[in-house]
């Protein structure tokens, strides 16, 4: 009787570390597939050099599939103390570029100093506070952080988290 229950035990304790082991392969397996790509992880920063930049130059990248407009003031630029980043001794005004009607691109017309939505008319001057038309609010600034003369799109620096206490 007791080689018997000896086996069953064995058995028993056999069964309970191969489960042991195969849900503890199935659960790193799931976490693989949980975690996010180092492609997409990469897709979520986007770093601009805007040392080349030009005074009262219009630059347009794109940041998660959304166009981002970087302007470098010039001297007679209105200043907004509240949406101004200064980076190399320039000020910047960085925005995403889709108006906050309805979504759509509105295009910079550099002798006004405004950005213009043809979606509805909605106007925003430079520093991308709607000035007339639809627009409920001014342009959103993306989160970001300075290194340098570089701008990284989709990081929380502290000069992002600054303008956010001034907002």
């Amino acid at each position: 009787m007791s080689v018997e229950k000896g086996r069953r035990d064995f058995i028993g304790l056999a069964f309970g570390g191969v489960a042991a082991v195969g849900a503890g392969i199935a659960l790193v397996g799931v976490k693989k597939t949980w975690d996010p790509l180092p492609s997409v992880r990469a897709a979520g920063f986007t770093t601009v050099d805007l040392s080349p930049m030009k005074d009262g130059e219009i630059r347009q990248v794109e940041w998660r599939k959304k166009p981002i407009f970087i302007i470098k003031k010039s001297a007679d630029m209105k200043a907004s103390p509240k949406r101004d980043i200064e980076v190399g001794g320039g000020k910047y005004i960085v925005v995403i570029g889709l108006c906050t009607h309805l979504g759509c691109i509105p295009s910079y017309k550099a002798a006004e100093r405004e950005f213009v939505c043809a979606c509805h008319g909605g106007r925003f001057d430079a520093n991308g506070l709607n000035t007339y038309g639809p627009p409920p609010s001014p342009l959103t600034i993306p989160p970001f952080k300075i290194d340098g003369t570089k701008l990284v799109l989709g990081e929380e620096g502290e000069e992002y988290k600054k303008l956010q206490q001034k907002a």
